[in-house]
């Protein structure tokens, strides 16, 4: 058996589509070998362009989400192909006319929206996008008050936002279809973390409330409740709890009536204690059940039971019971993964989070109970991270392209490369935290672009990677080369200017948004002073 490079000629690698037909299930990493020859490989440097904030590409590329300098405005443009003229016969040689070298050659306006009020902000890391309804969600948000007091229900030590609002948008004109406002309340929206858009189910983690609010988003652009989880599970349990808690009023009234009048100060002064007590959330007895029946059931000697329990369960009860929820994700419209963790060790308070005791559990909606609980440093949980990571990264049944966003349960060249750093760790227990730390998964936080699909270019993903994340800016190209013979350079993104910067003492940090179908990217540098982005276009010619 030999190897056939594949042809770097495009039109014979048409031609072999046309006679070979690829294996069942395999057409479309089939068609994706094609992006081997198309590649974003000129750059036009130091565009000129608007002073906005960008965000990303949409799933399906038909928009640019950015914002405005003062995060009051959302613009919105559609990426089209450069098209100009040329009258020379050999055109390629040329360099570019000084009109096809601006942004607006490259993208057109759709609309300008204002977000935010006078006293909100648009939350710039903060967007997911609906393909099946082309819907946007979009956040603006007051200040955070640090110090804020724990009223109400509050988790002393999360800080508070006086107003958060989630606007619901129709993509295709920028009409506000719906609103969701979260009065006193914190939700992390930095890069998703805290709300997750799964079909046309949305889960909202208010850190500050312990709540989980499930959303949905109705094709008519409607954001309608659809339950609260946290301090009640099922629909009916507030309900429940207020007519036994009024039963329980008129007995004690009744009581009061039959007892000395000398014993009836006493008795309410006991009482007010209780009376003062509040249950444990919901979620937190459900969680409780779920670890004591765990431990019960490894033991069938009574004796050793109590002994378990006591070692294992009582003496930790304290530890469980301040546990506070974290982050959510969908796992399928039924279930959630949850972490759990300390006050001190949440994503919004450290970003050594991976330091501090977590624990992950999965939760049943539907029967309202946990159905599994690890601890962040489990080897079980790592092995099922490291096989099934797929099952982690859902996305929305529509949204094809992001099926095939590389990791290391379905590409070999990831899994070789996650093995190497487990095989160089000088500790186990702190890898494996490490890995686990980005469980639940940020919603659409990877980029589907083939450019970084592994079986196709290798990259050094210290400096660039899927991961929609700012990265710590550099004067060298960053390379892309092909992953299978004849193993050749196939194209460099460079950010800023095309000389390099002239101050080597400004921190610089770049962020990529490259379009999930065509060979096209840009590159953004920005200074952390304030000053104007340089942003490069990178395109094939």
């Amino acid at each position: 058996m030999y190897y056939r490079s594949r042809s770097s000629n495009i039109a014979a690698r048409i031609f072999d589509r046309q006679i070979c037909t690829p294996a069942p299930g395999t057409s479309v990493h089939h068609a994706r070998r094609f992006y081997e020859n198309l590649v974003p490989s000129y750059t036009i440097y130091e565009v000129e362009c608007p002073d906005h904030s960008f965000r990303k590409f949409t799933e399906d590329g038909q928009y640019l989400i950015s914002f405005s300098r003062n995060h009051q405005e959302l613009i919105v443009y559609r990426p089209r192909w450069l098209s100009f003229s040329c009258n020379d016969e050999d055109c390629d040689q040329h360099d570019l006319p000084s009109k096809a070298r601006r942004f607006d050659s490259f993208f057109t306006q759709l609309y300008c929206v204002p977000l935010a009020s006078c006293n909100e902000l648009i939350c710039k890391d903060f967007f997911l996008y609906m393909e099946s309804n082309q819907f946007g969600l979009f956040a603006t948000s007051t200040a955070q008050i640090h110090d804020a007091p724990a009223v109400g229900g509050a988790v002393q030590g999360v800080p508070s936002i006086e107003k958060i609002t989630f606007h619901l948008l129709r993509m295709e004109d920028g009409e506000i279809l719906d609103k969701k406002v979260f009065s006193n309340d914190f939700v992390n929206l930095t890069h998703n973390m805290g709300v997750f858009l799964y079909d046309d189910l949305l889960a909202i983690v208010s850190l500050r409330y312990q709540t989980i609010h499930i959303l949905q988003i109705r094709d008519s652009g409607n954001l309608v409740d659809v339950r609260a989880i946290g301090e009640f599970c099922r629909e009916d349990d507030e309900l429940f709890l207020n007519s036994n808690a009024q039963g329980m009023s008129l007995s004690d009234k009744n009581k009061q009536h039959q007892v000395p009048e000398n014993n009836v100060e006493n008795h309410m002064h006991q009482g007010q204690p209780n009376m003062g007590n509040s249950f444990l959330s919901g979620i937190k007895q459900r969680l409780l059940s779920f670890i004591f029946q765990g431990i019960w059931n490894e033991e069938t000697d009574d004796t050793l039971r109590i002994q378990r329990l006591r070692n294992k369960f009582y003496f930790h009860f304290q530890d469980y019971v301040d546990l506070i929820i974290w982050k959510v994700q969908f796992l399928d419209r039924h279930h959630l993964l949850i972490k759990f963790g300390s006050v001190d060790g949440g994503p919004q308070v450290s970003r050594n989070a991976d330091h501090h005791p977590a624990f992950v559990a999965v939760y049943n909606m539907a029967t309202t109970e946990i159905v599994s609980f690890y601890q962040n440093s489990a080897d079980e949980l790592y092995m099922l991270f490291e096989q099934f990571g797929d099952h982690f990264h859902v996305t929305s049944r529509n949204s094809m392209y992001m099926n095939f966003v590389s990791s290391h349960s379905n590409n070999i060249h990831a899994l070789e490369q996650l093995r190497s750093i487990k095989d160089k760790a000088s500790n186990s227990s702190q890898f494996v935290k490490k890995m686990l730390a980005s469980l639940p998964f940020s919603c659409q936080s990877q980029s589907p672009s083939p450019y970084f699909d592994q079986s196709l270019f290798r990259f050094d993903d210290k400096l660039i990677s899927a991961a929609d994340r700012h990265r710590q800016s550099t004067d060298h190209p960053i390379k892309f080369i092909l992953r299978n013979p004849p193993h050749t350079l196939k194209f460099k993104i460079k950010p800023g200017p095309e000389a390099g910067s002239m101050d080597g003492r400004a921190k610089k940090i770049s962020s990529f948004l490259f379009h999930p179908i065509l060979p096209f990217a840009l590159s953004i540098q920005q200074t952390l002073f304030l000053q104007p982005s340089v942003v490069n276009i990178h395109f094939r010619r």
